[in-house]
């Protein structure tokens, strides 16, 4: 006999979690199903411990450069295990918030197993029968591992195995030049493995404003990193020992290969035609609301593609917690759909320096507003804390239209990460480059922002040859008395 649910959520990622607790908070009757662990990718192996080792890198790192400041040394001996120890440890300190119990105590049914839907209104899981007013599918995503010839045989690791590695490879190559193979690329570099990273582009992280992540390329090859451009991994052999890959008809021989080319989605066991739900390469297929093609069940994080980071999961879940408890009818009063808006999305990426981003790239706006656009560009060299820190490197690019409206920024320098949130906030509530120039603490690296916010107002006083004509006739004039 089949239990009923008000919601049933298939995945216990970061997406699900959010879901999962609200509606039990709200009284609904919940269970949660998941196949693995509780936490989702971001936990162990994402966010979490890839942040962990940036950090342990990166101190690595101003320990050998300590130098320049007048502090010297000896040059850091670095056991790998301690550093991967420290990355198990602070996924030890988050996950309780993520347990089970947890969930548990807040009245979510948790319930372990991989399942199917036997048709648009059952899952089945362990052998019983989950029915719900409204299903929650987010189940996440994987590595997407490239057709490379001898890949399979000669083994590698992605995001899921390599934060368990005890030893340091002396020698590491990463298949892939996004986020993920930056950050990590980086971070094993400054442990002390010689990184080699193939770039199918022309440029690594291709999908940001090209200058600035030409920034984090020159940083990189300053440091000794590789990188292959233009080029993609063809054959992968045994030769020694080792594993020797080929890529633009070079050969790289290797400890372990690092694969990081894209993710896939988490759908194939789920039997989604039963349940009249379509997908496809990047995801299940959803509407504004995060319906899918069966408007009772809804999918939300990496699983229906998009923006695949745990921020954004987080604001699906809302959205569709909002509506699928509108759906399930717990309420007597009628409840507004609410639609997902992506006008305002940030995200970054963790290498040093950092690069964050939000909304248009300078092509974009000039395609959609042509002259209209004004490009405020301010060096973090004349930022008087940059120079304090020898943190001179990047720059926060903002992109306005001639009525100060923010179509986007990129930052790329010291903790753009942090530093793109007041432009996020003046973005999502609709405020002009103007509200960036407020007061700022002095010296402080914030004033990037205040600094490019004025830009606006000098490059159309620049333009604008009567006003400046006229000001000078009217202190001309003042001076003559």
């Amino acid at each position: 006999m089949a239990v009923k649910y008000d919601i049933v959520i298939i995945g216990g990622g970061s997406a699900g979690l959010v879901v999962a607790s609200a509606a039990a908070q709200l009284k609904a009757k919940v269970a949660l199903v998941e196949k693995d662990k509780l936490g989702g990718d971001c936990l162990w192996y994402g966010c979490v411990p890839s942040k962990s080792l940036i950090h342990a890198s990166r101190v690595a790192y101003q320990v050998k450069n300590a130098a320049k400041f007048g502090i010297y040394t000896q040059l850091p001996e670095i056991e790998f295990a301690k550093a991967t120890g420290h990355v198990q440890q602070v996924i030890t300190n988050i996950q309780p918030h993520d347990s089970p119990e947890r969930f548990r105590g807040l009245g979510v049914e948790v319930i372990f197993g991989e399942g199917k839907f036997l048709d648009g209104k059952t899952f089945e899981v362990n052998g019983q029968k989950l029915t719900a007013r409204a299903f929650v599918i987010s189940t996440g995503s994987r590595p997407a591992i490239p057709p490379i010839e001898g890949l399979n045989s000669a083994g590698f690791l992605t995001n899921e195995k390599v934060f368990n590695l005890q030893e340091k490879p002396d020698s590491l190559a990463i298949i892939g030049a996004g986020p993920i193979g930056c950050e990590l690329g980086q971070a094993f570099s400054r442990l002390g493995s010689e990184v080699t990273i193939i770039s199918s582009r022309s440029h690594i992280l291709p999908k940001e404003e090209p200058e600035a992540a030409l920034v984090i390329q020159e940083q990189f090859e300053s440091e000794g990193i590789n990188i292959f451009k233009e080029v993609r991994a063809e054959k992968v052999e045994i030769v020694n020992g080792k594993k020797q890959l080929t890529a633009g008809g070079k050969n790289i021989l290797v400890d372990e290969i690092l694969v990081a080319s894209g993710r896939m989605p988490n759908i194939e066991s789920l039997n989604l035609e039963a349940a009249g739900v379509e997908a496809g390469k990047p995801g299940i297929i959803v509407n504004e609301k995060l319906q899918t093609t069966n408007s009772k069940i809804y999918a939300c994080g990496d699983v229906i593609g998009g923006y695949q980071f745990t921020h954004v999961a987080g604001h699906e879940a809302v959205i569709v917690l909002k509506n699928a408890l509108t759906n399930a009818a717990l309420f007597p009063i009628p409840i507004t759909f609410k639609k997902a808006n992506y006008r305002v999305i940030p995200w970054a990426t963790f290498t040093d320096p950092e690069l964050a981003r939000v909304g248009l790239t300078e092509e974009q706006a000039k395609e959609r507003y042509g002259d209209d656009v004004y490009i405020l560009k301010q060096p973090f060299s004349g930022v008087d804390r940059a120079q304090a820190e020898a943190a001179t490197k990047g720059f926060a690019k903002i992109i306005t239209r001639g009525n100060g409206e923010i179509l986007g920024a990129h930052l790329v320098g010291i903790s753009a990460g942090e530093l793109i949130h007041e432009i996020v906030l003046a973005m999502s509530h609709n405020l002009p480059v103007s509200a960036l120039t407020g007061i700022h603490i002095y010296p402080t690296l914030s004033e990037v922002n205040s600094q490019a916010g004025l830009l606006l107002k000098k490059q159309k006083y620049a333009k604008n040859l009567w006003q400046q004509n006229m000001l000078e006739k009217f202190f001309s004039w003042r001076r003559s008395f």
